[in-house]
């Protein structure tokens, strides 16, 4: 089977070339990938939950300041590593997957103190599309046909561009009213945004079927776990977003 194209970056389509397979070692599974994405996801919870509970101690949003730059910063740096060096990623997986919880607990406890209620609405919407994804996925609803993979690869891309540029125009002075605000074009734009985040879930778990089919080392359960763990960062971030600008409107 052709290896699957995906606009998920740790998920790409060389993820499996080039790879050394030992007859004698165990291959990838889908139960294992599985278990390690259950592992991600609660070293998420646990550094997330501890930002909360010490930034309602302190009862001053600034206190998340830090672990948002810590965890921002050092996951994307520890997600990078993980891309170049799959081999180690039974270990650089764990440690992003704690970083990120850093800065989304930081972020989420920072939005609910102005929208109490955001980020258990947010938890919620995001665990209900993986499941959503995830059945349209087994039951074939939406098939990752290569249309389907070059129409998400392309609007992911331009999503990356569109922030990229939003970025660099910060830099100016200069702030994007589609980036930014609760216009009800930006709201459209975050709503587009959260589908096409969405429709990378298909793709990872079209991309993970195919290592295991294939016979991906053993250590790639570690790899697939925590592309999907990207994909899964990005889309509570963006329905997080979606949500803020919603209320703000109120």
């Amino acid at each position: 089977m052709a290896l699957m194209r995906t606009s998920n970056p740790a998920l790409n389509a060389k993820t499996f070339a080039d790879i050394r397979r030992d007859p004698n070692a165990p291959p990838m599974t889908l139960e294992g990938t599985v278990n390690k994405t259950a592992l991600l996801l609660l070293l998420v919870v646990v550094p997330a939950a501890w930002v909360w509970t010490q930034v309602r101690a302190a009862a001053d949003t600034a206190v998340a300041g830090p672990w948002i730059l810590l965890g921002a910063l050092g996951g994307f740096i520890v997600a990078l590593v993980t891309i170049f060096k799959k081999e180690w990623s039974p270990v650089t997986a764990p440690i992003y997957a704690a970083l990120e919880g850093l800065a989304l607990g930081g972020i989420s406890v920072v939005l609910e103190a102005k929208y109490p209620g955001i980020a258990m609405q947010s938890v919620g919407l995001t665990f209900t599309t993986l499941a959503a994804m995830l059945v349209a996925y087994r039951t074939g609803l939406i098939k990752a046909t290569e249309k389907f993979k070059l129409g998400v690869v392309a609007a992911t891309g331009a999503i990356a561009l569109y922030y990229l540029i939003g970025l660099g125009l910060q830099f100016f002075g200069v702030a994007m009213a589609f980036l930014q605000g609760s216009s009800t074009a930006s709201i459209v734009v975050s709503g587009v945004i959260v589908v096409v985040a969405a429709l990378n879930l298909i793709l990872d778990f079209d991309f993970i079927e195919t290592g295991v089919q294939s016979g991906a080392p053993k250590y790639l359960e570690w790899y697939g776990a925590f592309g999907l763990m990207v994909t899964l960062v990005w889309l509570y971030l963006e329905i997080l977003r979606l949500l803020a600008k919603a209320r703000g409107r109120r």
